[in-house]
């Protein structure tokens, strides 16, 4: 299943090993040349939204793009081998893997969600499949028992997100999708893979039975595309969700998947140098006085690192920190920034910084914002591809911008 590089960075030392093959797969898996006339080696975009038929009902794998496109073919099969799964569904962003996913279930039906997760989740699944009948509620999944008691009889789906976003916390994907399925076989357990992408982490591997993605951040790379994935392994839950992206026509376009495509050639050196940029940014600021305390799966410090290294081959960029002050600070940080863009999102190749409390969890109720420790000096760092000593260079220069010596 998996191989260990013999010239492993540091960085890498006691998580699990790499995936074998994963670079090779992603050049190669779905993108074979023999499937166009041409023999392209590049796949083509294919912008055509229809297809000519042979007969009626006889047609050559393609009759409307929403139902099928050989674009988004070569993508769903190049993740799919990613994630290591069977299948792959493309979707036109995270939010509608989402609302695809949801829709496999009937009104009346529950679902527990992770608390710390994705604002835009919290929306939907509070404000949005709440009011047209599902049962929702938000636990505390890092704590078993907690998660134990949430689990009802009507309950259908468990999401989970690993690390969350913002707080970082870490999931035990395994645990979790155990306690789930002895509980009923009928739980569908759901985990969101964004800050991980299928480099660093393989949900289907520790039990769960769907992986979903913001393909916008990490699996793309490069902040030019909206999309959401899909992978599952289980042909009944696959036969729903491709009925459902046809039938809701949530489908993105071929040019996204084109490109999105693309991104995946260069996950595997791009995931590597997230992590080494952002263990060593990490490590710059817990040794700041300026900074109350750093959120990094991979530090020794995180609570939950030793679970990190057990169910993942590394870590993202993502980091989390609380700087000294109040809002005030937080804010002069930010705007001070210069090589760092103060903008939502992550995973590009580009450093960004945001403000959850007041940017992506604006949405999510403040009394609960305050519960899962979203606070006004709660800053999300997206650590990205520059040059690490400019990276740590910017940040110092605007934590001396919020904290002036006297």
């Amino acid at each position: 299943m998996a191989s260990r590089s013999s010239e492993k960075s540091a960085a890498f030392t006691g998580f699990i090993p790499e995936f074998r093959s994963f670079a090779t797969d992603a050049i190669h898996v779905g993108q074979e040349p023999e499937q166009w006339s041409s023999m392209a080696v590049v796949p083509p975009i294919s912008l055509s939204t229809t297809f000519k038929q042979y007969g009626p009902g006889k047609h050559a794998g393609f009759e409307y793009s929403r139902s099928g496109n050989p674009t988004r073919n070569c993508l769903e099969k190049a993740v799919a081998a990613l994630d290591g799964a069977k299948y792959c569904v493309a979707l036109a962003s995270g939010l509608a893997a989402t609302l695809t996913i949801t829709h496999m279930l009937k009104s009346g039906d529950g679902i527990v969600c992770m608390n710390d997760v994705y604002g835009g989740t919290n929306r939907y699944f509070r404000r949005v499949a709440a009011e047209i009948g599902y049962e929702v509620s938000f636990a505390d999944c890092t704590k078993l028992e907690v998660l134990k008691a949430a689990l009802k009889p009507n309950t259908k789906m468990l999401w989970i997100e690993t690390p969350t976003n913002p707080t970082m916390k870490v999931v035990d994907i395994q645990a979790c999708s155990d306690m789930a399925h002895e509980y009923s076989k009928d739980i569908i357990v759901v985990v969101d893979n964004t800050f991980m992408s299928s480099y660093f982490q393989r949900p289907l591997a520790l039990g769960a039975d769907i992986c979903m993605y913001s393909a916008t951040k990490y699996m793309n790379g490069h902040s030019d595309v909206v999309m959401g994935l899909i992978s599952v392994s289980r042909e009944d839950i696959y036969e729903q969700l491709k009925f459902l992206q046809n039938a809701l026509g949530a489908v993105p376009s071929p040019f996204d998947c084109y490109m999105c495509n693309r991104g995946l050639k260069t996950l595997h050196l791009r995931m590597k140098q997230h992590f080494k940029n952002a263990l060593s940014v990490a490590q710059f600021l817990e040794g700041d006085p300026r900074v109350d305390k750093v959120i990094f799966p991979g530090l020794p410090s995180h609570p939950q690192h030793e679970l990190m290294k057990k169910q993942c081959t590394g870590c993202p960029g993502m980091i989390t920190f609380y700087i000294k002050g109040k809002l005030e600070h937080a804010t002069a940080f930010l705007n001070n920034l210069k090589l760092f863009a103060l903008a939502e999102s992550l995973g590009g190749y580009e450093s960004l910084a945001e403000h959850p409390a007041i940017m992506t969890h604006a949405s999510v109720p403040e009394n609960e914002r305050m519960e899962l420790g979203i606070s006004d000096t709660l800053i999300r760092l997206s650590v990205g591809l520059e040059d690490e000593e400019d990276i740590i260079a910017d940040l110092d220069q605007a934590l001396s911008a919020a904290h002036p010596k006297k």
